[in-house]
């Protein structure tokens, strides 16, 4: 996965030459996170049995950072760099006991490298993402038998549309997705691993000012 990055960012310091207008930025919004999980999991260590499913809702979070703008000919690419925050929520079953809700907080630095074409105030855009997890959240289930592991470094994408307004106020809305399947496990004591298909889509509002 780090080659991936490394490819990425390499690609895009080959191409920022060619752009002949350059435009510094900061921005920051909320976001709406929706948690996919396509079938309940059901987790065994020993005698001990637990069924973990997604709670599929909005939940909210926040992002902010800063990003760059490469212009030319109604063209542009931005690179950004965002601390962004979000809960997920679960529905943990411990055999016949009623069911827990488990929240989990995720920090993560996120790196779109956004694609877009400007016509007037307008910009349609599409890129792909990176984002680095800088924290530890909750584990899922809280027994000595199993431990949570989470991917570090995981992929998607962003797309949406925007305004840029007195040449100095930048208004996006975006929707973004996840390039990877699984990105939790669960491992039992035993050492066997449990991948939950849980792939976190949201939508991005954010209003930035340009400099």
């Amino acid at each position: 996965m780090m080659k991936k990055l490394i490819l990425i960012v390499f690609s895009v310091l080959i191409a920022l030459p060619a752009f002949s207008q350059v435009k510094f930025g900061l921005k920051a919004g909320l976001s709406t996170t929706n948690l996919k999980m396509t079938d309940l999991k059901t987790l065994t260590s020993g005698e001990t049995e637990y069924v973990v499913n997604a709670i599929k809702g909005a939940n909210y979070g926040f992002h902010g950072g800063a990003f760059v703008r490469f212009s030319m000919l109604g063209f542009y690419v931005q690179p950004e760099l965002i601390f962004a925050s979000r809960t997920d929520e679960y529905s943990v079953t411990e055999l016949d006991n009623p069911a827990v809700v488990v929240k989990q907080q995720f920090n993560q630095l996120d790196l779109p490298v956004m694609l877009g074409f400007k016509a007037g105030p307008v910009r349609l855009n599409a890129g792909p993402s990176a984002r680095l997890l800088i924290n530890s959240p909750k584990d899922l289930i809280d027994h000595p038998d199993y431990k949570t592991m989470y991917n570090s470094l995981t992929f998607g994408y962003q797309a949406g549309i925007g305004v840029d307004l007195l040449k100095r106020l930048t208004v996006d809305l975006r929707y973004e997705g996840s390039l990877q399947k699984y990105q939790t496990q669960i491992e039992n004591v035993a050492g066997d691993k449990f991948k939950l298909d849980d792939r976190p889509n949201a939508f991005l509002l954010s209003v930035g000012l340009m400099f």
